[in-house]
């Protein structure tokens, strides 16, 4: 099995050939159970098979299967779309078999992964000092980053390791976030929102009445940049300057918005952002990277090891058993909670070396130029309501006189038209549609013709 087979390398390149030529790829489809029962039915069995037998098993079943999130018109939840120099070299990363947990085995993979951490570090404002690794996603990254900040609080508090602890959180904030505050055991201290947007004002508000209200200490603040929902952006400065103020934990969920960063113009609207003590973002989603790829940053990056470091006999060699300084050795795995990990930082390196900087600033700009053009168009076409100034890039849409199941159906004959992928969320208790744009291929065209779709049949 290990064995170099040319034919089967030729064929399975050869598809990857044709997909990467593709421009637009196919939007897709929805499959339906019984079709891809039916045609998985004989795919593995206890004989070998004809790598183009199951190659085209995977062509003509399932292939047409998957919505195309690179697809221009993928315009539900935060969709993604890869560079092309990304996805050839996440084929790279995946052929190399590189395993990214220590410099002992990594380090070419770990500096360049750092490279790309440092350059966020920089346009985020945080010191020279930061680090971190790259992690899964957002849901990842938000849980090793808020172990890391109910450790340090108890710490700092002089509390038993096992002592409860609160971490202050919006009522808007992501859903990995409450995900993560039961599995580590803490409880969240709720703040409402004015606007749906986390403010200075009501954190110390909320703060002030959790002092003496006989619960447990806070030791942390989540703030958000970026809702997935609709892409607001928190009162960062405010935030943080309650969390500097009253020496708690600020960690930051940047996993949509981190990637404005890039554009001095909407850089603005993240000020304070370079107050973070953790910070996380999502290169999959903005910034045009594979799947899975979130980027993880601590401040100071030692109170991250001192959390996350593993220790273990075999692990002796990764950490130097011989009692030297190794600090210099960066070991992705002490910085969250994994230990295997794929150099997942790679692709973004190489992407970002190829095209360079600026060409990212523009891609990302063109997401909130389009968001900016359909809110224009919204407003303009009678029997339709923005419901929000778009932030980023996500736009919320009533259509007059529809019920939830009018924007599901529409949201069907939409992908089965092939002219986009776009799913309804809920606003205030009201079902209405949703437009996220990433893909800096969108057209204005296209979106015309979405906008239109609303109130005429597809």
């Amino acid at each position: 099995m290990h064995a170099y087979d040319e034919d089967l390398t030729q064929q399975v390149m050869g598809h990857l050939l044709d997909r990467l030529r593709l421009d637009p790829p196919p939007l897709g489809r929805l499959g339906e159970h019984e079709e891809l029962a039916l045609a998985l039915k004989d795919a593995i069995g206890t004989r070998p098979r004809r790598p183009a037998d199951v190659l085209r098993t995977y062509t003509d079943a399932m292939e047409p299967t998957v919505v195309s999130c690179d697809h221009p018109a993928f315009l539900a939840f935060i969709p993604g779309a890869p560079t092309k120099a990304a996805a050839l070299f996440d084929m790279v990363v995946s052929a190399s078999s590189l395993h990214g947990v220590s410099w002992l085995e990594a380090s070419g993979a770990v500096a360049a992964e750092n490279q790309v951490l440092r350059l966020f570090a920089h346009l985020a404002g945080m010191p020279q000092s930061a680090g971190g690794c790259f992690v899964s996603g957002g849901s990842a990254g938000n849980l090793s980053a808020l172990v890391v900040a109910r450790d340090t609080g108890r710490r700092r508090l002089g509390l038993a390791a096992t002592a409860p602890v609160r971490i202050a959180v919006s009522d808007q904030v992501h859903s990995s976030v409450g995900n993560t505050l039961r599995i580590i055991g803490v409880e969240p201290l709720v703040v409402p929102t004015a606007d749906h947007r986390l403010t200075g004002a009501a954190l110390a508000a909320a703060l002030d009445t959790a002092s003496s209200d006989g619960g447990a200490p806070v030791v942390a603040v989540v703030a958000t940049a970026g809702t997935t929902n609709a892409g607001i952006i928190d009162d960062l400065s405010g935030v943080a300057e309650q969390t500097r103020a009253r020496d708690l934990w600020l960690h930051i969920d940047a996993a949509y918005g981190g990637a404005a960063l890039f554009v001095p113009e909407l850089r603005e609207r993240l000020r304070g952002i370079e107050h973070a003590d953790s910070l996380v973002v999502d290169p999959h989603k903005w910034m045009f990277a594979p799947f899975d790829c979130g980027a993880l940053l601590y401040r100071e990056p030692r109170l991250a090891r001192a959390v996350h470091t593993q220790d273990a006999s075999y692990l002796d060699a990764i950490h130097g058993a011989d009692g030297a300084d190794h600090d210099a050795d960066w070991n992705p795995s002490d910085y969250a909670y994994h230990l295997t990990r794929r150099p997942r930082g790679l692709p973004l390196w190489f992407s970002l070396a190829v095209h360079g900087t600026d060409a990212y600033r523009d891609a990302v700009a063109r997401g909130a130029e389009i968001a900016q053009h359909t809110a224009r168009l919204v407003e303009a076409t009678e029997g339709l309501e923005l419901l929000r100034e778009p932030e980023l890039t996500v736009v919320l849409i009533r259509r007059a006189g529809w019920r939830p199941e009018d924007y599901y159906a529409w949201s069907k004959r939409l992908l089965a038209s092939g002219l986009a992928f776009v799913t309804p969320s809920v606003w205030e208790g009201e079902t209405v549609a949703r437009l996220a744009f990433l893909h800096p291929g969108i057209t204005e065209e296209t979106v015309e013709s979405i906008v239109d779709s609303l109130v005429r049949e597809v």
